[in-house]
């Protein structure tokens, strides 16, 4: 079904946190999501190796993920960095994924790199700030913030010894014909360099999904509801397959349950094949599909992009 957006505006824009948990068994479910939503900074080597031992040692391990075009609007050279906002307003977001070996008891894959990009809540991308989202939105000029117009909504992090990294970031708006949803790809092999990272191979090109219920929910919010029109449900979506956690649907937690616009926490966990490589670039199965946006740029990225300027920080 298509659901069609209300200019109801409640709130200040804000962003989303992701959880969704893709691990089968108990033990491997539970192992998983503890070490999703440990700190990051305060992991101790004791936690990683029983965290790693709970998880090679579970009886059942989960499936590859599904892998998808990269879709018309990747760019090279994103930064390294845990909150990659600059500013965009939205609905708060955490986000926190945890990538395994799945051919190989699930066991985390240490020094992984996530690299996530997505739009505005106004359906812009960085790079590509005069693409129309379709509908009824205002021009992304005009969102008021100090955002570089090519690097807001994109970045890196490093896994640490549980496989998990986290960004801090908005909830997505939409954009025609696709539903709301967050790329992202998972490289391996290479290291962090000037501020981004380089080297290496990409072991898995993928989207993140949201719930309906919660993406229609967000969008009556501002500054979504000031884009009007609309929009893609999952089950109308071109590239969710309908294969909940393992196609990349995230299970979201509320902040607090009566307010929305206080954000979101959410996991899932990536089951990646270290020694495969899937760029997604291209066309071909699983891909972006349709139409993109009615001038959406279809080949490489504008000749006079700006190299990365924003601050990286880990």
């Amino acid at each position: 079904m298509v659901g069609n957006h209300r200019d109801t505006s409640t709130t200040r824009r804000r962003a989303l946190a992701v959880t969704g948990g893709t691990v089968a068994a108990g033990g491997l479910a539970v192992a998983g999501y503890q070490a999703a939503f440990a700190d990051d900074a305060t992991t101790t080597t004791a936690d990683a190796t029983a965290s790693a031992s709970a998880i090679s040692t579970s009886s059942e391990c989960m499936t590859l993920m599904s892998n998808v075009t990269e879709g018309p609007y990747y760019l090279d050279g994103a930064l390294v960095r845990k909150d990659i906002t600059e500013g965009k307003s939205g609905v708060p977001l955490t986000l926190r994924l945890t990538v395994v070996d799945a051919t190989d008891g699930c066991t985390p894959v240490k020094g992984a790199a996530v690299e996530i990009w997505h739009c505005d809540a106004w359906g812009y991308y960085s790079g590509y700030t005069t693409a129309n989202p379709g509908g009824s939105a205002p021009a992304e000029s005009e969102d008021g913030s100090t955002a570089n117009d090519q690097t807001y909504l994109r970045g890196y992090q490093i896994a640490n010894a549980n496989g998990v990294v986290k960004f801090e970031t908005i909830f997505p708006g939409w954009y025609t014909p696709r539903t709301c949803h967050i790329h992202l790809k998972v490289h391996t092999g290479g290291q962090k360099e000037d501020g981004t990272y380089e080297g290496g191979k990409v072991n898995y090109t993928g989207q993140l999904f949201f719930a309906d219920d919660i993406a229609e929910e967000i969008f009556t919010l501002e500054p979504y509801s000031q884009h009007s029109g609309s929009y893609t449900t999952l089950d109308n979506d071109m590239v969710y397959d309908g294969g909940g956690a393992s196609s990349g649907l995230l299970t979201l937690k509320a902040v607090h349950k009566k307010n929305p616009s206080k954000g979101y926490k959410g996991s899932l966990t990536l089951g990646v094949d270290p020694d495969a490589e899937n760029t997604g670039a291209g066309s071909g199965g699983g891909g972006e599909g349709g139409t993109p946006p009615s001038d959406a740029p279809t080949g490489t990225p504008p000749s006079d992009s700006a190299s990365p300027s924003a601050s990286a920080s880990s």
